[in-house]
């Protein structure tokens, strides 16, 4: 599929509502547990969806869209809703990323983003040259890809209990 703003966008205003209709009110071992060691908990990929939000998809938008000479991202802190989230509910969290997401959107509408635009590009500090519309695009797929990796990590909390059930159950195999 192309890239489409308005295809896009449908994407990104789902995912909020998704996870709050899957997570909301969850017993903790649902949304703090993780896969084991470094991995992420649904609490901690809700975190970095609000942290995203607020310092890399739309600041990033408008780094490719300005008229600098120079457009260069700066690295991104993918971690830093590890300690960003301290003190707070998943209900919290989930709310905030509604109303933080529910304005990336209007700004991202407000922007008025033409086909043209979508070829201009930044360098990103480990891929080199990106375009507007691989960075669009790698936003609805993040949100897809975490929205994934929830329900992976959730469904293994089953993984002892399907019993011989698991032979069909390719996402207790990934």
């Amino acid at each position: 599929m192309q890239n489409s703003i308005e295809h896009t966008i449908q994407i990104l205003e789902r995912t909020p509502h998704t996870l709050h209709a899957l997570l909301h009110n969850l017993n903790e071992e649902w949304t703090q547990k993780n896969e084991g060691g470094e991995t992420w908990s649904p609490y901690d990929v809700i975190g970095h969806l609000i942290h995203c939000d607020e310092e890399n998809w739309i600041p990033r938008i408008q780094i490719v869209l300005s008229d600098s000479v120079v457009r260069k991202f700066e690295p991104l802190d993918r971690f830093a809703q590890l300690e960003k989230s301290k003190g707070k509910t998943t209900n919290q969290l989930l709310d905030e990323f509604i109303k933080i997401r529910f304005l990336s959107i209007t700004k991202l509408r407000t922007l008025n983003i033409t086909n043209e635009q979508l070829a201009k590009t930044a360098i990103h500090p480990e891929f080199g040259s990106v375009n507007l519309s691989q960075l669009i695009s790698t936003w609805a797929v993040h949100d897809l890809d975490h929205i994934s990796q929830i329900a992976r990590v959730m469904a293994k909390h089953y993984k002892e209990d399907v019993g011989p059930w698991i032979q069909y159950m390719r996402i207790l195999k990934q």
